[in-house]
């Protein structure tokens, strides 16, 4: 299998890292990276409580990798071509031999690019390679914890960094056409994951892992609303969405002080279990009309093709880029003029004619935009 060519710099300017988890970002990252900017987005199509037990019995809405390489990188178009357990210094030699970018997940506290380092146990991804400087990290994981924050960026580290890691999963990625992410709310049982809360004999530990879902609820919720909103081509949520995200808010705020009182000895205060209940039952009601699709997972397939025919021979790459999702501004081969030609040849040729009302640049990004704004002439 050959590799997949090493990168450049990857993408972290345009991932929206705030509505990401630790696994989610770094699959975001090489979204935008082989797709073009806001491919990443699609990884929220899909708002749903896949429950699964923690090792204590305690559910979690936290997706294992599995479930997150069978559902979500298929719609971010990546497929994963190879996978391997390994120790830190296979790891390394993997990555030598492999020569590109290896997606890979480990445990965070023996990575020292990290607040979790020697602080706290949990999976972690980030992109590697390794190059003559040494090894290569790209982390697009943005979060405040109470031993810093954590911020999307790269880091070279001398190899002996890594070589003490017990276990890694190494995953290599190659890029596929995005599989289609209409936004849909899944039909879910709320009740046992409540039960479970709500009951639990230590509350210290409850509410320390409540404090966990309730900002992991959050992030895939706003994660939703943009891939909504980017569906239906808005840049900002519904004025109902923003009310609906910033409840979440709260209710991370509020679990996180329960869960600090309590763990201090003190008396649980009431209602957060009850607030959550609420606010997943409200999911359906916010999210319950589809947006009005007008990327490429509702047009019409054969203008699609004929669109990116013609952009591709102005850009010159193979149609096949631009039909995965690639923007136009992401290619070397894009300028302004450019655009022009692009514009100018899909109402010549075509016999189309692009909306004037809509003719400003961030309609004019995608061939999904020209077939939004493409009319019969």
């Amino acid at each position: 299998m050959p590799a997949i060519p090493a990168p450049g710099p990857l993408p972290l300017d345009g991932v929206r890292t705030g509505l990401l988890d630790c696994l989610q970002v770094n699959l975001a990252v090489l979204a935008d990276h082989f797709h073009g900017t806001g491919t990443h987005l699609r990884l929220g199509a899909r708002l749903d409580l896949p429950l699964r037990l923690l090792p204590d019995g305690l559910p979690t809405a936290d997706p294992a990798l599995d479930d997150r390489l069978k559902s979500a990188a298929p719609q971010a178009g990546l497929d994963p071509v190879r996978r391997a357990h390994l120790s830190g210094t296979a790891l390394l030699d993997e990555s030598v031999r492999h020569g590109g970018v290896l997606y890979v997940v480990a445990d965070a506290f023996h990575l020292p690019w990290l607040p979790y380092h020697g602080n706290a146990h949990m999976e972690h991804s980030f992109l590697l390679v390794t190059g003559p400087e040494g090894v290569h990290i790209t982390d697009g994981y943005r979060v405040e914890t109470r031993w810093g924050a954590a911020s999307p960026g790269t880091h070279v580290l001398d190899p002996a960094a890594l070589r003490g890691l017990d276990s890694a999963e190494a995953i290599t990625f190659a890029p596929v056409p995005p599989a289609p992410a209409t936004p849909t709310v899944a039909a879910y049982e709320t009740g046992p994951y409540l039960t479970a809360y709500a009951t639990w004999p230590d509350r210290a530990r409850a509410l320390e892992q409540l404090s966990a879902e309730t900002w992991l609820l959050a992030r895939a919720r706003k994660l939703h609303a943009a891939r909504r909103a980017q569906v239906a081509g808005r840049t900002v949520e519904s004025d109902a969405e923003q009310a609906h995200l910033a409840a979440w808010d709260k209710l991370v705020e509020q679990t996180y002080l329960a869960a600090r009182r309590v763990g201090r000895g003190r008396a649980e205060p009431p209602g957060t279990v009850e607030r959550l209940g609420e606010l997943l039952a409200a999911d359906h009601e916010v999210f319950a009309d589809a947006p009005v699709a007008t990327d490429g997972d509702a047009v019409d397939p054969e203008l699609r093709r004929r669109l990116a025919a013609v952009a591709a021979g102005v850009l010159d790459v193979p149609s096949e880029v631009l039909l995965a999702g690639a923007t136009f501004d992401s290619l070397p081969s894009f300028s302004s003029f450019r655009l022009v030609e692009i514009v100018e040849r899909v109402e010549s040729e075509l016999g189309r004619e692009l909306d004037a009302d809509e003719l400003i640049p961030e309609n004019l990004r995608r061939v999904d935009d020209l077939c939004r704004i493409a009319r019969p002439a």
